[in-house]
């Protein structure tokens, strides 16, 4: 989320898209770990040995990692594990793969996990670009999910968002036709970069004229009604992969 992950990744080094894609790229962020809580650590101890997924240079058998056939949904950066938790409870014939670098955020989702009973998640604490890269068949997913990633609001850092042409032409190979691409973000001026960039991407076609409704599944954080009380504006986009 937007109002929390300037605290705890920092951009260093060679960032450019080329080095981010490269197999000898220097890894694009550096932890700031926050405080785990103790509960949030025994959920993790306890949790990510079921429902955790190493990163390996190789590929990853979706099928095999979730013990059944069923539309494959990847969402990076979950951040506290609130919206994924929902969606997955919401939505039990479909799977989720969360991917988060951030220590406290994954032991929260481990708790949720728990707490629910919810088993069509898998997590992974790893850069999201490398296990797209390395553990993901091209036309594997059924849809990606990006919430308010940062939206780096300084000019010199723009380079540094998420969401540029190399990293979403990496997204579109992994998805199945008619596959989703799904952005929000509670930032204008990155709202309107995500368009320029995912229209610009041949192998997917808006699903809107411009910025699309929300869709019902994604549901509204606190973080984000209490922007919306205060007059912020929230964008989405879905864009789907071409057949």
């Amino acid at each position: 989320m937007s109002d929390v992950q300037d605290s705890r990744v920092e951009i260093i080094g060679q960032d450019s898209p080329e080095h981010r894609f490269s197999s000898r790229s220097i890894r694009s962020f550096v932890l700031r770990q926050g405080r785990m809580s103790g509960a949030q650590q025994r959920y993790m101890d306890e949790m990510l040995p079921k429902v955790g997924i190493p990163y390996r240079a190789a590929p990853l058998d979706l099928e095999a990692a979730f013990g059944r056939k069923a539309p494959k949904i990847l969402e990076i950066g979950f951040g506290m594990g609130e919206t994924t938790a929902r969606i997955a409870t919401a939505h039990p014939r479909q799977d989720y793969l969360g991917i988060e670098v951030h220590g406290p955020g994954v032991g929260a989702l481990c708790k949720l996990l728990a707490e629910g009973d919810i088993g069509n998640v898998r997590i992974m604490q790893h850069d999201a670009v490398e296990v797209m890269r390395d553990m993901i068949a091209d036309g594997a997913l059924a849809g990606v999910h990006v919430f308010f990633p940062d939206p780096w609001r300084k000019a010199r850092h723009h380079k540094r968002r998420i969401i540029q042409p190399d990293f979403v032409a990496l997204v579109a190979s992994k998805l199945a036709p008619g596959g989703y691409l799904h952005c929000a973000t509670d930032w204008e001026d990155y709202a309107h970069w995500m368009l320029e960039v995912l229209a610009a991407e041949p192998a997917l076609q808006n699903t809107a004229e411009g910025f699309a409704p929300r869709p019902d599944y994604r549901p509204l954080t606190k973080f984000e009604n209490r922007g919306l009380r205060l007059g912020h504006g929230v964008w989405d986009l879905v864009f789907r992969r071409r057949a």
